[in-house]
């Protein structure tokens, strides 16, 4: 059983690397004219760009593969207020950069719209919105060479006191989305209102891979075991050519259960694996915790002390 780590945006690694250097609405209303307004995006954006290079190339030379991109990469991208600009054109020659180091080191990417991408809302403008962020999604991941296996993952949303009714709009909705944004959605159990055997009957159902978090089943369980669960959530990966990934992470405190640690507890994970073994199909794991690259190097270091974890390189172990 292959499994390989990754982490999210950020990496704690690098000095001054953010991805996410952005500007509020309100300053860049400031801004005398279109001309400042599109310069300072098109330079917010390069540094982003820029900095999603070097992170890459820091990851890639510690052995991760896993990668999630920041949904900020493009300043106010789906402002409705905000200048209409090309900015996978007018960047092109940083995106082909990103995508030529994607082709050459194999690196998996993925995305993760914002908490109000949503598509069980009963608000027109509130889905008009959700589909605005998703194209500017899709956009950037096929800028950088990335076809349906560049993933948008997905909470199913919210439910307006109607689960059922909200479960429902989700698929209308769903199903009115062009295909090619229909191909990279996966869905993830979440911590409050949609538990994981949830999720999964409607992945089932609308043929959509499923993520399974496990700190999100801890929080919001279902009856359900972990071993009960992923067998079916990785079987929705079926025909996809990438393997099942999942999110861990682990809980801040007993008192702040939902809230992300900054580490990972590596005894907590070998157990996990140990459960996944039973399986023994290759995965690859998302990293929440808070310290990104730096606790994800930490639990490569915390798991060389079991005997039964060989490493392959980096961040990619065999079980």
């Amino acid at each position: 059983m292959i499994v390989r780590f990754g982490f999210v945006a950020m990496s704690l690694e690098l000095y001054n690397a953010s991805p996410s250097k952005t500007i509020s609405y309100t300053n860049y209303a400031k801004l005398t004219d279109d001309r400042s307004r599109l310069f300072r995006l098109k330079k917010l954006t390069e540094e982003n760009l820029n900095n999603t290079l070097r992170i890459l190339i820091n990851a890639h030379a510690n052995g991760i593969e896993v990668y999630r991109i920041t949904s900020k990469l493009v300043p106010l991208s789906t402002h409705k207020d905000v200048i209409d600009w090309d900015y996978t054109g007018e960047l092109s020659q940083q995106f082909q950069k990103i995508k030529q180091y994607l082709e050459e080191t194999g690196i998996r990417i993925s995305a993760h719209p914002d908490h109000f991408t949503v598509l069980t809302s009963q608000r027109e403008e509130v889905i008009e919105a959700s589909i605005r962020d998703l194209i500017y999604h899709d956009r950037i991941l096929s800028a950088m060479g990335k076809g349906s296996e560049g993933k948008l993952v997905l909470h199913i949303g919210g439910v307006y006191k109607d689960k059922e009714k909200a479960i429902d709009i989700f698929k209308s909705n769903f199903s009115a989305l062009p295909q090619n944004i229909k191909e990279r959605i996966i869905l993830e159990n979440d911590d409050k209102s949609y538990t994981a055997s949830e999720t999964l009957k409607l992945c089932q159902e609308l043929h959509i891979p499923m993520v399974f978090d496990v700190h999100h089943h801890l929080c919001n369980p279902d009856g359900l075991t972990v071993e009960e669960l992923l067998g079916p959530v990785f079987n929705t990966w079926e025909n996809q050519s990438l393997p099942p990934k999942i999110h861990y992470s682990t809980p801040k405190s007993q008192s702040s259960i939902r809230s992300h640690a900054d580490y990972v507890d590596s005894e907590a994970f070998y157990q996990f694996l140990l459960k996944a073994k039973k399986l023994d199909k290759n995965f690859d794991v998302m990293l929440e915790a808070k310290n990104k690259d730096v606790a994800l190097l930490k639990l490569m270091d915390d798991l060389k002390h079991y005997k039964d974890i060989k490493f392959i390189r980096g961040a990619v172990i065999e079980f």
